[in-house]
């Protein structure tokens, strides 16, 4: 019968007679455990039990109270059970009347010994309790019970890999090999799937991860148990070494392995200590308990959990490179064994609205700073094999870009009025005040419609990518005669090379293991950039098509083998190659200025494009004959991409104005008073800016100062003008407002798999749910970009693989395919390997760093450098 005087039974009703089943008066919850725990239940302690939610506020504060007068007596009792016992002993041995003057020696030797085990029993009830909290962290995960074969209020590890049978926690079923364990509970069921022997016999049915996964949450006993079968002998004598070794360098330290033995207080086990005059205490090195806990087993198997995911659900290799991938394998550990991973409907559900609520927050603290520093729509254009296309809206700012929309525009492509009424409801959205640049791809009908909106808003200006005209110039590049042929011998000779595992090999060793084949975001920019590659291991490639080793091979005496040599050895395919470097090295310099995170891009278009063209006539050593044909591919580009915006950010980027080779002409002037007269409607601001203009060109006030020269060169040029422009605000703002504009489209990795999702289905529900898919995509990868740009190199994700089917638009297939169909000629022995991703520096050709164009050299992992065939 329950006692009368404890508080709790006032609040709470026995359940069938037992006394530790109490069912709350107020949530009408059942606890297991008793009166104390039903207490704690009302009290709301946190950590132990989940606490009531129906409580009046009067009685929990009152069972709080309860509680704590009842703590301290008992911890005092706790604290000094050890010593009672101690002391207990001692008493009964003097009234026993032992011998005592026998030997002083053996006095001193038993008390020296008591003295030990009162120490080692203290100290193995703290480090006990410190277990019992560390693996209490784990267990208070939630787990989701299956069907009521758990207890109500199971929180265990255990229960997600058995099930209670005829509702018995004592009587509980293994759900792999389908044993009936009875007695024991929860705890010998985890030593049966752990294979921990003594009690019960092992599961031979668990599988390797879920046995590793429990062994780790039993600590190290069950890891020391099993080395110990393994190794009884062994073990045993190096584990006493180990101890007394680490006694003298680890003297703070306690054994782990002694308390994890002595916790059950095995008969025994105490025997003999009074008969030695000194017990060594055991300590494990901190480092090794770390090693232990996180076994290369362990490791080994989660990789293999996670390998399997990848392979099971198609997912593509890739995905590894996600900034997210590793966050999450943290949350997952931090929320430890028996973490369950959200449902198929819990991620289509409410975690997806979660992360659109955050997105959505995230976007509209962007929009705030549009009113100061303008924004660039960008219509970023996407069309897949079959036709389709699709159009993502996004909406640049210095502070981020964020991701608006995407639509299906397959029925709109080819409608101006369609593309124009799309193109004004995305401006209505963002708004026509806010807007500086609208960004379109350089297609008729797009270039058109941007006009239409910029002659009927008459507040921003229409441009085209910037980045897609460097590369309509590279294609132009590449259709010309001369360039065509010199392209066809290269892409033969990468065809021989990264078609043979032994070639490519044997390449590596030349070039220290780097590699030729360069991807890049587009097929002309890394065709351009690979024949920069080439042109950079041109020695290599010499050395490697004359050695000993090559002669000597089957591949030297196969015909592709001898035309790759050929080529190699042609002073005149070298003497073209180094024509073509002529011109794309400095187009593929300006992409690289247009792909800089760091700052916007608006304030270098022009002064890059104009010195671009100079390099290209001076690397032809001003003969109008050999540049000529080249500069006309690029400015007829060029003139399609010409935008006021971009000559007036060109004047007023303080890095370009001040310098020696800044020289103002007719574009400029007509540029700049071109977007003063449509970004600024107000006369009188108008007239300020054509008025304190000549202060910044004169260098006059605060543009004086030394601080605002040496930040000429430094600063981002809209950053210097907040700073150093503050007597001319209509000045200022006109300048902030440009010089913070984009003039490329930058976004993230193509996803097709996504937008085919959104147009495989007509439901209605489950388009909403795709777009805030796609919403959510896109701006949680721009958020990741904007943390790169502001100087966290981590978070940069992994190099594009060429040879990997799931690389950027497989740009490289046709440098690399199977030359089988090569001159009717087939190389024996075909193996495609891989090329990682490390740049060299020091090249004329080749930069090095973190870029988007992709240009210079990678580097390859050597798994084989075997010369010999």
């Amino acid at each position: 019968m329950p006692r009368e005087l404890d508080i709790g039974w006032q609040h709470g009703t026995m359940i069938g007679g037992h006394r530790h089943h109490v069912q709350c008066n107020y949530c009408h919850r059942t606890m297991i455990g008793g009166i104390t725990r039903f207490k704690k239940h009302l009290a709301s302690k946190r950590g132990e039990i989940r606490g009531c939610e129906a409580v009046p506020k009067e009685v929990r504060e009152m069972i709080k109270k309860h509680l704590a007068m009842s703590k301290p007596r008992k911890s005092k009792e706790r604290k000094h059970r050890g010593t009672k016992v101690g002391a207990l002993a001692v008493q009964h041995s003097l009234d026993s009347n032992v011998e005592l003057h026998a030997s002083d020696l053996d006095l001193a030797n038993a008390r020296e010994g008591h003295a030990a085990v009162c120490d080692e029993v203290e100290t193995n009830r703290h480090l006990s309790l410190g277990r019992s909290e560390f693996f209490d962290a784990f267990s208070s995960v939630p787990h989701k019970d299956e069907q009521g074969f758990a207890p109500p209020r199971a929180t265990d590890l255990g229960w997600s890999h058995g099930k209670m049978v005829d509702g018995d926690r004592q009587k509980i079923q293994c759900k792999y090999c389908h044993k009936i364990i009875l007695g024991g509970g929860i705890s010998r069921l985890k030593q049966h799937l752990a294979g921990e022997r003594g009690n019960i016999a092992p599961c031979d049915s668990v599988p390797a991860d879920v046995k590793a996964q429990i062994q780790q949450h039993l600590g190290l006993k069950v890891l020391a148990r099993l080395k110990k079968q393994k190794d009884p002998e062994g073990s045993r004598s190096s584990f006493q070494h180990s101890g007394k070794r680490c006694n003298d360098d680890f003297p703070s330290s306690t054994s782990i392995g002694d308390a994890s033995v002595k916790r059950r207080g095995e008969k025994g086990k105490h025997e003999g200590y009074f008969h030695k005059s000194k017990r060594t205490k055991k300590y494990l090195p901190h480092s090794t308990i770390k090693q232990k806990l996180t076994s290369q087993e362990i490791i080994d198997q989660a990789d293999l959990a996670v390998a399997k995911f990848f392979y099971d659900a198609g997912i593509p290799f890739n995905a590894a490179n996600s900034f997210y991938f590793q966050r999450m394998a943290d949350a997952i550990t931090a929320a430890g064994p028996g973490y369950k991973m959200p449902s198929f409907h819990s991620l289509r559900g409410k975690l997806l609205n979660k992360c659109v609520h955050d997105a959505a927050e995230i976007c509209q603290e962007l929009q705030k700073s549009w009113e100061v520093t303008g924004c660039t729509v960008m219509v970023d254009r996407w069309k897949d094999t079959t036709g389709r296309v699709m159009l993502n809206f996004f909406v640049y700012c210095p502070k981020e870009t964020m991701f608006l929309k995407s639509v299906d525009a397959s029925e709109l492509e080819n409608s101006f009025e369609g593309l124009v009424n799309l193109f004004d409801t995305i401006v209505q959205d963002v708004g026509p005040q806010n807007i500086v640049n609208f960004l379109t791809e350089s297609l008729p009908y797009y270039n058109t419609a941007g006009k239409v909106l910029m002659d009927k808003y008459k507040t921003f200006f229409s441009s085209v990518c910037a980045n897609h005209c460097i590369e309509l110039m590279l294609k132009g590049l590449g259709e010309m005669d001369e360039v065509k042929c010199v392209m066809e011998k290269a892409k033969t000779v990468c065809r021989f090379i990264y078609n043979n595992e032994w070639v490519h090999n044997l390449l590596k060793k030349k070039t220290e293991g780097m590699d030729v084949i360069q991807p890049a975001l587009t097929e002309f920019v890394m065709s351009f950039c690979t024949l920069q590659n080439i042109i950079f291991f041109k020695d290599s490639l010499h050395q490697m098509f004359t050695s000993n080793a090559w002669e000597q091979s089957s591949f030297s005496r196969q015909y592709v083998g001898n035309e790759v040599t050929k080529i190699l050895l042609d002073p005149q395919f070298w003497i073209s190659l180094m024509n073509i470097a002529k011109v794309s090295k400095p187009l593929t310099d300006v992409l690289r200025v247009l792909e800089s995170e760091d700052r916007p891009s608006m304030g270098y278009l022009y002064g890059a494009l104009e010195k671009a063209k100079k390099e290209i006539i001076l690397a032809f050593g001003n003969n109008e004959t050999e540049f000529m044909p080249y500069l006309e591919v690029i400015e007829k580009v060029q003139d399609e991409l010409h935008c006021p915006l971009h000559a007036a950010a060109y004047y007023l980027n303080p890095s370009m104005y001040y310098s020696s080779n800044f020289s103002i002409n007719n574009v400029i002037q007509k540029s700049l008073l071109d977007c003063i007269e449509t970004l600024e409607h107000n006369l009188a601001a108008q007239d300020n800016i054509t008025r304190h203009k000549g202060f910044y060109e004169d260098a006059l006030g605060d543009f004086s100062r030394p601080v605002a020269i040496r930040g000429r060169e430094s600063l981002p040029p809209a950053t210097w003008w907040s700073l150093y422009a503050s007597d001319y605000t209509d000045l200022r703002r006109f300048a902030v407002r440009i010089l913070s504009q984009a003039c490329s489209i930058t976004t993230s990795r193509k996803t097709w798999t996504m937008n085919e999702s959104r147009n495989s289905t007509q439901n209605r529900l489950e388009h909403e749910r795709i777009n805030d898919l796609s919403f959510v995509h896109y701006n949680l990868h721009l958020q990741r970009r904007q943390m790169v740009a502001f100087g966290n190199k981590a978070l940069i994700a992994g190099n594009y693989d060429p040879l990997c089917l799931e690389g950027m638009n497989n740009n490289a297939k046709d440098w690399i395919k199977d030359p089988e169909g090569l001159d009717g000629f087939y190389v024996g022995s075909l193996k495609c390997t891989q090329i990682s991703s490390q740049i060299p520096t020091g090249d004329k050709f080749s930069n090095s760093g973190d870029d988007n164009t992709g240009c210079g050299a990678r580097e390859t992992d050597e798994n084989n450098d075997s010369d010999d065939q």
